[in-house]
């Protein structure tokens, strides 16, 4: 593994914590040798994993369409910045890019990048680990949902088990080295993903 994009909030939340732990899990990218990849913004939630990487000797990537250069105040500082021309091809362009997916605290940009690649993974077209670092409690409303649609059976007990869930960044990204991902159902055949 060598890149682990991140989604995440331009907004930096309403408890301070969210900001503190974006910062530590960039600190923790750069002294495990990996390469943020994550939406090119320095505000908020982004400009702080994306500073901490930064500061702590490790490279990022930035990925950003054209229309949000100005909204999302593009950061200039980075090891590289790729300007896409849409949403769509900004996640494309993160997916191939990386390794591995982390989403932190975000409003539903970050929810939809966060489905986008699961859903991806259900349907085999990655292997990749996706994680979620749950600060201040942040997702567990949604964890809960997944048990309620496992219950109701719109989501098999693998597919939940896709998704690693952690308070603590170094403990994620340990759990991302040891990543096995679940037999993919039969009807999915890897030879055609």
């Amino acid at each position: 593994m060598k890149r682990v994009s991140v989604f995440c909030g331009s907004s930096t939340g309403a408890s301070q914590i969210y900001m503190e732990e974006a910062e530590l899990l960039g600190t923790q990218l750069a002294r495990n040798g990996l390469t943020l990849v994550y939406g090119g913004a320095r505000v908020g939630i982004m400009g702080a994993v994306a500073d901490a990487t930064l500061k702590a000797g490790g490279e990022v990537i930035g990925v950003i369409p054209k229309m949000l250069m100005g909204r999302e105040n593009a950061h200039t500082g980075l090891t590289e910045l790729i300007v896409v021309n849409s949403m769509h091809e900004r996640k494309a362009k993160m997916e191939q890019l990386s390794d591995g997916f982390i989403t932190l605290p975000g409003g539903p940009g970050t929810m939809e990048e966060f489905f986008e690649v699961y859903t991806w993974a259900q349907l085999g077209e990655h292997q990749k680990p996706i994680g979620m670092l749950n600060s201040n409690n942040y997702y567990n409303k949604l964890l809960t949902f997944f048990d309620h649609m496992i219950e109701e059976q719109f989501l098999k007990p693998e597919y939940q088990s896709m998704i690693i869930v952690e308070k603590d960044p170094q403990q994620l990204l340990e759990k991302f080295r040891n990543y096995q991902p679940p037999q993919l159902p039969t009807w999915i055949s890897r030879e055609e993903t």
